[in-house]
């Protein structure tokens, strides 16, 4: 099958020819036989597997395996209660995950019911109403102003024939259409010849022979990309890549126990129960949780301030986010077309020009334009006393149109179009020696839209008036049009490259318009990319390129998700729009944003829809992404620091105890209630300087504090170790009962200490929530160590030299814990950035 640029490059003859049809169109034994060979013009969404190994499909992840397997030891472990918490965790999370994949299917279904209309067509030498989904590649379509063109046409006659496809190719103004062949190798947007699925007709009239159907159109491309596999975000490489590394250490770690335990005890059903509880303390079980809940309260922070979350695990993608893609239209701009100037021959403004264009746009019978809807709203003109005589129409091949006026006594020919063909047929004045080419050049380079106009003086009346008497016009000048930006934008911008996000802009119109709008806002255009010179480009080239450029025009949607997915082998990428053409780079970015009165199915592949189409939305939002994100990691780093610190201190034990340092049901319940303090961690406030610049993932850095925080959690585990089994001479129980109560104490009031730069309860107060949780599971812990439960448990009271020494140790541990967070922190990031220390 031919490609879109191949058949535009077609003469018609040949293409009916290959498509076999003519003017009578194709008869209904042929439109049958082609349809039960191509299929209905129809976007299908085809499932690879059925609903329930799809859904079976989101238990792949190395940390969900963890979990599950950590469920089911604590199942034989007789505490059911804490299996079905995990696998509840767990079952809830891949739900969530299925029902986002599911919404990509969705989106395909909305593509479909876009272009499922009632069209006209020729067919056996009649013209006769059709459904869309019976067209078949060789049906000659008929077309006229408000229609949707139902497949990719190639254009036969045309009168007039204005398409908007900006949702398919991001282009701000309506597309002229003809039936002319072009010269081969033309980009999607230089293809005047055809018409695409999906766009709408608006002005004028055409017939078009279909070339393409439903998966084998350009829209049908969009709608394979979109029903592919989602490709793994920033935030899930990220925990996946955790979920290795807790695999990882946690098997090497329970297979020592395991066999120091069972070589030196000889009791290898012990060894293997003890392994197993030391499995469930390794596993950050709550680590699903506490993300699901942050970013729940993320979302509900987000939505006040105008950003609704369809997908929650897009929030810390937001927090991380870096690069921001974003359209220009509607985002930059106020998506809203004005006359912003009005020039003559000398690009002087003149009041003349503007009112001879005036007339030219309210005296024309056929449909107006946007262009004549922004020039006939956004200025008043009298027409008082100026009677129409004629009119010229517009045809595509003069790209101009005249009407013929009686004002002030003079007979006026005024006629408006393209400026190359208007300065073909007019005249400038001598002393306007300002080259009308060259001022046309200038304003375009200045991104306008131009619009010549000339006129004639006719002093007899010829009856009708034709495009003969379009000769010897005197050219007054242009008219100029604009997609003006949006107030206050330019400060938006401002405050997003303070937040450490680099804005770049991907369009599908010319870098002209883009390169405007860009200086008006303020935006430093670092390098400018066209869509053409992506051919030229190998993947790595491409990265290099793409980080270096700011503007990227006459990109589709191919070519947008080329530079996306160059962007990110270096970078976290959201990525903005609102348009159809949109939704596949906004599948492919890390993190989608769209608005809520862009396209169903671009609504559908977005993560994150803004109530209006503001930046300064997104900038807010942002702030509550980081924070999430910096949240999940405290509960990350406190598993990394207290958890592994334990888990080195049980393996150091079983060299030297010669019974278990914890019994296994202690360490449940150990597990429990620790992770059962940290619920409240997404209410905790978050200090300035983490949300001053975007968060990412860092394995090296986790690895550093696991191993710095772990062996100071250990040590002090093998001091108590020491004071209880020399100094007090204690028994099996109450050693048990000592590690239990200073293990516990440690690892959850240790949170006040690793969640902030700043001093523990000065300069960044915890939330109350959390304060309260901390305090009271640690309480809880006490009060269960010496209540009948306790004794259950086969724990034992203590002296009050034994408590002495567990809270002295507490005491001592808190604060060389600072101390080294402290040093820790300058190592990593240098002391400019802990400032907060000083306060």
């Amino acid at each position: 099958m031919r490609s879109l640029p191949e058949f535009a490059a077609l003469d018609l003859n040949t293409l009916i020819r290959e498509l076999k049809t003519g003017d009578n169109g194709l008869s209904d034994d042929e439109v049958r036989q082609r349809l039960k060979e191509a299929g209905p013009n129809e976007l299908q969404s085809i499932r690879k597997f059925g609903l329930v190994m799809e859904f079976l499909g989101h238990f792949r992840s190395p940390l969900v395996i963890i979990l599950l397997f950590a469920s089911l030891i604590s199942f034989g472990l007789g505490d059911e209660v804490n299996a079905l918490i995990i696998a509840g965790i767990v079952v809830m999370s891949a739900v969530l995950d299925f029902l986002e994949e599911k919404g990509a299917h969705d989106a395909a279904e909305k593509l479909r019911d876009t272009v499922r209309n009632k069209v006209s067509v020729t067919r056996m030498g009649k013209i006769r109403e059709v459904f869309s989904n019976e067209l078949c590649a060789g049906d000659v379509v008929h077309l006229n102003a408000g229609k949707v063109v139902p497949a990719d046409l190639r254009i036969i006659k045309a009168k007039d024939f204005f398409v908007n496809q900006s949702a398919l190719t991001g282009e701000s103004f309506p597309v002229e259409k003809g039936s002319g062949a072009l010269e081969a190798g033309k980009e999607l947007d230089e293809l005047t010849n055809i018409a695409l699925m999906g766009s709408s007709v608006v002005t004028g009239s055409a017939s078009g022979v279909v070339i393409a159907t439903g998966m084998n159109s350009y829209f049908g491309s969009i709608a394979r990309k979109l029903i592919a596999p989602t490709e793994e975000s920033s935030f899930s490489r990220g925990v996946r890549d955790f979920g290795y590394l807790v695999m990882r250490v946690t098997m090497i770690l329970i297979v020592f126990i395991f066999l120091i335990n069972g070589v030196l005890r000889h009791n290898w059903l012990e060894a293997f129960m003890f392994a197993l509880a030391v499995a469930v303390g390794l596993t950050p079980e709550l680590l699903t949780m506490i993300m699901s809940v942050s970013m729940a309260r993320g979302s509900l922070r987000m939505a006040k301030k105008g950003a609704i979350v369809k997908k929650l695990t897009a929030i810390p993608n937001f927090g991380s986010m870096d690069v921001l893609c974003t359209d220009k239209t509607g985002t930059l701009t106020q998506d809203k077309i004005v006359l912003v100037r009005y020039v003559n021959a000398k690009g002087e403004t003149d009041e003349n020009v503007l009112r001879y264009a005036y007339l030219n746009s309210h005296f024309q019978s056929g449909m107006k334009n946007p262009l004549d809807d922004a020039l006939l709203e956004m200025h008043k003109v009298s027409v008082t006393g100026v009677e129409k005589l004629d009119e010229v129409p517009f045809d595509f091949y003069r790209k101009r149109m005249s009407v013929v006026v009686h004002d002030q006594g003079k007979t006026v020919l005024i006629s408006k179009g393209a400026p190359e063909e208007i300065i073909k047929v007019s005249y400038a004045s001598p002393e306007e020696s300002e080259s009308p080419a060259g001022l046309y050049e200038n304003l375009s380079r200045e991104g306008f839209k131009v619009l010549a106009i000339a006129i004639r003086e006719i002093a007899q009346h010829p009856s009708p008036f034709t495009k003969e008497d379009e000769m010897d016009l005197h050219l007054i000048g242009f008219v100029a049009f604009l997609d003006p930006p949006k107030p206050g934008v330019a400060k938006t911008i401002q405050k997003l490259n303070h937040q450490g996000i680099t804005v770049k802009i991907i369009t599908g119109d010319n870098h002209w318009v883009a390169t405007k709008i860009c200086q008006e806002i303020g935006l430093q255009v670092k390098g400018i990319m066209l869509g053409s010179d992506m051919n030229s480009l190998s993947d790595e080239a491409l990265r290099v390129r793409a980080g270096e450029t700011t503007l990227f025009a006459r990109f589709s949607p191919d070519q947008k998700n080329r530079v996306i997915r160059a962007l990110q082998a270096h970078h976290t990428v959201g990525y903005m729009g609102d348009g159809i053409n949109d939704a596949p780079s906004l599948k492919s970015a890390d993190v989608g944003i769209s608005v809520n009165n862009a396209t169903d199915v671009t609504k559908e592949s977005a993560d994150i829809i803004l109530t209006r189409k503001s930046l300064m939305i997104l900038s807010d939002a942002v702030m509550e992404g980081r924070m999430t994100f910096v949240n999940t990691l405290k509960y990350i780093q406190m598993g990394l620091s207290s958890n592994f610190g334990n888990m080195f201190s049980m393996a150091a034990a079983a060299l030297f105890l010669p019974f278990l340092p914890m019994l296994p049901v202690q360490i449940l319940l150990n597990n429990f209630i620790y992770d059962f303090s940290q619920v409240t961690l997404p209410t905790d406030r978050v200090d300035h300087v983490f949300i001053q610049r975007p968060q990412h993932w860092d394995l090296p850095f986790l690895r550093r504090f696991m191993v710095v925080f772990g062996i100071i959690s250990s040590v002090f585990d093998l001091i108590t170790f020491y004071i209880f089994y020399q100094v007090f001479d204690a028994n099996e129980s109450q050693f048990q009962t000592a590690w239990f109560l200073e293990s516990l104490t440690t690892q959850t009031l240790v949170i006040f200490i690793i969640r902030t730069h700043h001093h523990p309860f000065k300069g960044s107060l915890p939330s109350r929530p959390l304060t309260f949780s901390a305090i009271g599971c640690v309480l809880l812990g006490w009060f269960i160590a010496f209540s009948p439960l306790g004794r259950f448990l086969q724990m034992s009271p203590l002296t009050f030299d034994m408590i002495a020494s567990i809270l002295g140790l507490v005491l001592i541990y808190l604060l060389i814990a600072e101390v080294v967070k402290r040093i820790f922190y300058t190592k990593k990031w240098g002391r400019e950035e802990i400032v907060p220390y000083a306060t």
